[in-house]
């Protein structure tokens, strides 16, 4: 559960990845240094015990030949870290029972217990410490005066190293969890701007098997895709083609039949239906993308010229702002975009009035605006659907097809902008386009 939690965390595989290698080589280090140390503990200890029977057996001897007068000399030289030789009886007092006390003493008493008879005891203080009490031959009594030491000191530079260690753990931990994770951003990427257009850039087919069977998978799927919207294409383009003869015909017929009201629905239903033909191919085109190489332009002339066309038509249509700056973009999908806001601004309202807006970055904001009936909130998203139509105000019998926004939400997505719909306070639908330089 707490692992659980732990991962609850990072967001990115690359950092869930990472975390639990550098936890899982930190406590593996831990768990390695605390076993190191306690079998070094364990193996010195029993070195020193062997070393001390050895030692102090040799000492005590070598004491007990010596003259009583000469003892003291000798007293510096056979003295150690741990412990040394006292001519005296020593302090009294209770049996060691510290376990590292009470074996260092019996591994005294196994050197030189048999030959001179010992006691030990502790002696009080803060540290561990007790004295071994004998006497030699001549009856003059020795002390040995012990002080334990468990295992051997750490080095100053044993910390840096160990800390150095699971520095370089945690780089190469980085580096590995990098290179297996950075084949599926690649992949993300790949997806992501596979727009429209199906034009993204193929993925590299090196590395290792698994990766290069991903991406080679994944560049097939793009040729699939790719051959079935074209495919479709064609499709719709035979099928916009082969409707065109009987509907012409049609109309030849109707032409020819007495004006009446019968005749006149006839003729409104045959332009419903090529209008609906053309309409069809055209959503089609744009899903496979748009062929017009981006370039440079003055946006100003564009916007300036395009609400002029609307005036001369005697259409109202007013223009506000100016973007003071080049702009890289399909001129002809952007001309087309707003062609349509602005005459679906017209159609339901009347008049339109254009906004424009240089935003940080070179890029631009375009706000067509009405005062028409507007959209209900729930459906601002919906009506990019093809073929939806909002019943109360946006019907057939206004001459839409339902594909006029979602032919513009394609180009849209084709020119990296993005397109919302907000109604405006007072009444009226507010359609904003964001505009971004593309890469020539």
């Amino acid at each position: 559960m707490r692992l659980q939690g732990l991962l609850r965390g990072p967001r990115t595989l690359f950092a869930r990845l990472a975390l639990i290698l550098c936890v899982g080589m930190a406590l593996a280090q831990t768990l390695s240094f605390w076993l190191t140390m306690t079998e070094r503990d364990q193996a010195t200890t029993k070195m020193m015990m062997g070393s001390i029977e050895r030692e102090v057996a040799t000492a005590v001897v070598l004491l007990d030949r010596l003259p009583a007068a000469e003892r003291s000399q000798w007293l510096p030289r056979l003295e150690r870290r741990n412990y040394m030789f006292l001519l005296g009886p020593g302090i009294t007092g209770a049996p060691p029972d510290a376990k590292l006390s009470a074996r260092v003493a019996e591994s005294i008493a196994d050197g030189i217990g048999e030959t001179y008879p010992l006691t030990a005891n502790v002696v009080p203080g803060d540290r561990e410490h007790f004295q071994v009490h004998l006497r030699l031959s001549d009856g003059n009594p020795l002390t040995i005066d012990v002080r334990p030491i468990a295992g051997l000191p750490l080095s100053p530079w044993l910390p840096l190293v160990l800390v150095l260690q699971l520095i370089v753990l945690a780089c190469c931990c980085w580096l590995a969890v990098r290179q297996a994770t950075r084949p599926l951003h690649q992949l993300a990427q790949a997806a992501d701007t596979l727009g429209p257009d199906l034009k993204a850039a193929r993925l590299s087919e090196d590395g290792p098997s698994e990766v290069s069977r991903a991406a080679k998978a994944f560049n097939a799927m793009q040729d699939r895709i790719a051959i079935y919207m074209a495919e479709r294409i064609q499709i719709l383009a035979a099928i916009s083609h082969d409707l065109q003869t009987p509907i012409t015909r049609m109309r030849l017929r109707v032409d020819v039949m007495d004006e009446d009201a019968q005749t006149v629905k006839l003729q409104q239903d045959l332009q419903e239906m090529e209008n609906l033909v053309k309409e069809g191919v055209a959503y089609a085109r744009t899903l496979h993308g748009n062929a017009e190489a981006p370039c440079r332009i003055d946006p100003d002339a564009l916007f300036d010229s395009l609400v002029c066309d609307y005036i001369d038509a005697g259409d109202d249509v007013s223009l506000q702002g100016r973007v003071d700056s080049a702009l890289v973009t399909r001129p002809q999908a952007l001309r087309r975009i707003l062609c349509n806001l602005i005459d679906n601004a017209l159609k339901y309202a009347g008049a339109a009035q254009v906004t424009v807006t240089a935003l940080p970055g070179g890029g631009v904001a375009v706000a067509v605006l009405d005062r028409g009936p507007g959209i209900p909130p729930d459906a601002l998203e919906a009506v990019f659907e093809p073929f939806y139509r909002v019943e109360a105000s946006r019907n057939r019998n206004t001459g839409g097809t339902g594909l006029g926004l979602a032919i513009v939400r394609q180009l849209t997505l084709a020119m990296n902008a993005t397109l919302t719909l907000h109604n405006r306070d007072g009444g009226g639908l507010e359609a904003r386009l964001v505009l971004k330089n593309l890469p020539v």
